[in-house]
């Protein structure tokens, strides 16, 4: 039982992981490994999401270091002032006049990240009327606002993703709780909870959330609640059908019997049945916190004015037909991150498929 004809050992795996894992656990992993073209996506997806996360170290219009007349200054993470550089104002330095990087030139030097702008920088050094096509500046040209279209990319790309994994970790857990409750104890509490579902699954999602635009600036947090309100639906069905499947099982009376709680029957017993259906969905279930978080930025309900987002940049693509740079740019992106979470998700439903064996 060490290994399963067909796979690699079980010392190596083991060694990879760190832990012990189960004869089963490593025929998916192996099957998950198979899926070359789900493998390879997982890495590249996390690759790119692992460097979008040092976003203010890839695009900033803050250098990364400064070295002036001997002491070592990192505006990164710190608001110098104007006067530490030999300037004459008390306010924070900045670091785009040419004044005060002849100042500091003069005295030291300046290490700037790859792109010299943030989501949010103005390039007033424009020749031609925003937006700006690509040029050695901008690489990917500028948007109507003279903003830089790559450090907007990068910084959306980062709040997209991270939108997507807190909304899914969130809805995961509220939603096989609400499935577990149903499908373990059934009866009353099942045929409520379902009808209570069909009614709130009813409500119109983009005119609540058009309403309470009206009413208080939305953000992160404000969006994220709204969604979490309907988004735990989606796993309840699946988690419902393996507890009503799971808990007429011998070991589960068997179980009862001897006196163990509801509690533990369901989470430490019953649940990782459950769990093998439901990790099947999630990287599906992230795909569309993300379509959605773009659909609502694109239609002008989501983050604040001005945030980073790739829905944002959609909207101007479409209303600035001239500038192609900024609607492929958008549509790239947002093509290749989703079609590297659909690969996975694919890898994934078919490493957990008990029909996929190895030759």
């Amino acid at each position: 039982m060490d290994s399963i004809p067909g796979t690699a050992p079980s010392s190596a795996i083991d060694r990879f992981l760190g832990v012990r894992i189960t004869p089963l656990t490593r025929r998916r992993l192996m099957n998950f490994q198979r899926n070359r073209r789900g493998f390879w996506s997982l890495w590249i997806f996390l690759a790119i999401f692992f460097v979008t996360l040092f976003a203010e170290f890839i695009a900033n219009d803050k250098p990364l270091l400064v070295i002036y007349d001997g002491a070592v200054f990192t505006p990164v993470f710190v608001a110098y002032p104007e006067t530490d550089f030999g300037g004459e104002f008390l306010t924070e330095a900045d670091y785009r006049d040419p004044f005060v990087v002849d100042l500091i030139e003069d005295k030291g030097w300046i290490l700037w990240p790859p792109v010299r702008f943030t989501y949010d920088t103005v390039n007033y050094d424009l020749t031609v009327p925003a937006p700006a096509p690509p040029s050695t500046d901008n690489w990917v040209g500028t948007d109507d606002q003279g903003r830089d279209v790559v450090a907007r990319l990068v910084y959306g790309f980062r709040i997209s993703v991270l939108f997507g994994l807190v909304l899914t970790i969130l809805s995961t857990i509220v939603g096989i709780a609400a499935g577990a409750v149903q499908g373990y104890f059934g009866g009353l509490i099942d045929l409520f909870a379902q009808r209570f579902m069909e009614l709130w699954s009813s409500l119109p999602v983009l005119y609540l959330l058009i309403i309470l635009a009206s009413i208080v600036t939305p953000n992160f947090w404000w969006l994220l609640g709204i969604m979490l309100l309907f988004s735990w639906m989606g796993l309840v069905g699946v988690v419902r059908a393996e507890f009503l499947r799971a808990r007429n099982f011998d070991y589960v009376k068997a179980a009862r019997a001897l006196g163990v709680s509801n509690r533990v029957i369901m989470f430490k017993h019953v649940l990782p049945n459950a769990m093998v259906a439901t990790l099947t969905f999630l990287p599906f279930i992230l795909s569309g916190s993300i379509t959605t978080l773009t659909s609502l930025d694109f239609l002008g309900f989501g983050m604040p004015p001005g945030s980073a987002s790739l829905g944002e940049l959609l909207n101007q693509g479409k209303n600035n037909l001239h500038a192609p740079w900024l609607g492929l740019s958008a549509f790239f992106t947002l093509s290749i991150m989703l079609s590297l979470l659909v690969f996975i998700g694919e890898a994934v439903r078919d490493a957990f498929d008990p029909r996929k064996t190895f030759r």
